[in-house]
């Protein structure tokens, strides 16, 4: 079977222009502790990769080609509805406007070119430092007839974190929505019951975001005092 068979794209090399969204320094990021793991003087750049040129290997352009098309037939310009094309990892990902999502993911499904039929889920990201899109949801969108496998991504500011809903093109996104908002807070407008799936209807906050207190309970285990995780000594 060749790779264009069973979805194998032909290595393309990693774009390194990317697009710098903070700076971690120590191992994890800590700065408020004492630094005991050795690396407290370790300094390097967050970046986020950045859109890839043409080509971009194997058949992403067949997809990427067919896509734009698809797109300019219905009268929204790809440029509009594709904020950018990233290939990193030697894997596809396209970056949607968020307004734009539901009419994108409905033609990748019914383009008989494309046909990506199965969504295996929607997965939220917090990123602290990318200002006025902190948070991301990511689709993974698998083509059964053609056995390839790409990514959609969509992102929205902390302060208006509303994504519409894909449901209406993949049901068994149902739950990956309640999920994501559950622990992100991303709110999927049209979403046909947007509850809690895993943390009680009443908890405060989203668990996943970064910024995200610890908290905690102090404990006594015989005889000592442990304290909540956001009072007890980071290692950074």
């Amino acid at each position: 079977m060749s790779d264009e068979q069973n979805g194998a794209a032909v290595p393309t090399p990693r774009d390194d222009s990317g697009e710098v969204i903070g700076v971690r320094k120590g191992m994890f990021g800590a700065d408020n502790g004492g630094d005991t793991s050795g690396y407290g003087g370790l300094v390097r750049t967050v970046s986020l990769p950045g859109a890839t040129s043409r080509p971009y290997g194997g058949w992403f352009d067949e997809v990427a080609d067919e896509l734009e098309g698809a797109l300019e037939e219905q009268d929204l310009l790809p440029g509009n509805a594709v904020e950018k094309t990233v290939v990193d990892r030697n894997e596809l990902t396209f970056h949607i406007a968020r307004e734009h999502l539901v009419q994108v993911a409905r033609t990748l499904r019914d383009d008989p070119a494309l046909r990506f039929e199965l969504c295996t889920g929607v997965s939220g990201v917090h990123y602290l430092g990318d200002k006025g899109r902190e948070l991301h949801a990511v689709y993974h969108l698998r083509s059964l007839t053609h056995g390839r496998l790409i990514r959609l991504e969509v992102s929205a500011p902390d302060s208006d974190p509303h994504i519409p809903s894909l449901v209406g093109v993949y049901p068994a996104n149902d739950w990956h929505e309640r999920e994501t908002y559950d622990f992100f807070g991303l709110i999927f407008d049209g979403h046909p019951a947007l509850t809690r799936i895993m943390m009680p209807d009443d908890w405060q906050g989203f668990p996943q975001r970064k910024d995200y207190p610890l908290g905690g309970i102090a404990v006594e285990y015989k005889g000592a005092q442990i304290p909540a995780p956001d009072q007890r000594r980071s290692y950074s």
